[in-house]
């Protein structure tokens, strides 16, 4: 079993050292595939650290940034009737409504969304995107571009397109499986 190296911001080299698990220094390791996915693990992991530290002078956590890119990713975010649901943003976001109502409440009070009764159900409540939440959007947009350079600055545009383009593979292939079938390991308590 691989298991990810510890994502230390004081640590400054871009890969992985000799004896990290997934490299070839180490006798226990299970391959390619495993070494690949510990690699991706932290990338994504430096990834998010420097976009929430990069956010953080703007007052937006990385999951309300999340929040908002979804928000604006529904034509007609401003119009009432076109808002997308509380419970929709949780289930596009993959977290439970309360966390969701907690996202949208921090939103709310920085004036980046408003809530809206939803005209067809008044049960519901629409979130839609205030100006201010439009700006926050746009820098959201910047930040994340920057980080992604600074990390992929030195990979060419080749490279990119290949690393892009087995990535989007890999995901069609695993979404087109469904959803993996869920097993305790042979020995686990039960």
């Amino acid at each position: 079993m691989t298991t990810t190296p510890t994502d230390d911001p004081a640590d400054p080299s871009p890969g992985p050292r000799p004896g990290d698990p997934g490299t070839s220094a180490d006798p226990g390791t299970s391959g390619v595939p495993a070494e690949l996915a510990d690699a991706m693990t932290r990338a994504i992991k430096r990834i998010r650290r420097q976009t929430g530290w990069r956010l953080e002078p703007y007052g937006i956590t990385p999951g309300q940034a999340r929040a908002l890119r979804t928000l604006a990713h529904v034509p007609g975010c401003e119009s009432p009737d076109r808002a997308m649901r509380l419970s929709d943003l949780a289930d596009k976001l993959h977290i439970a409504p309360r966390s969701a109502t907690t996202v949208v409440d921090a939103l709310e009070e920085a004036g980046l969304v408003e809530r809206r009764p939803d005209p067809a159900d008044r049960r519901a409540v629409r979130i839609l995107l205030t100006e201010d939440g439009r700006a926050a959007v746009e820098r959201i947009l910047q930040v994340r571009d920057e980080v992604a350079q600074d990390y992929f600055g030195e990979v060419s545009p080749e490279d990119e397109e290949v690393l892009l383009r087995v990535l989007r593979a890999a995901e069609a292939r695993f979404l087109e499986a469904g959803p993996p079938v869920r097993t305790a390991p042979p020995g686990a308590a039960r």
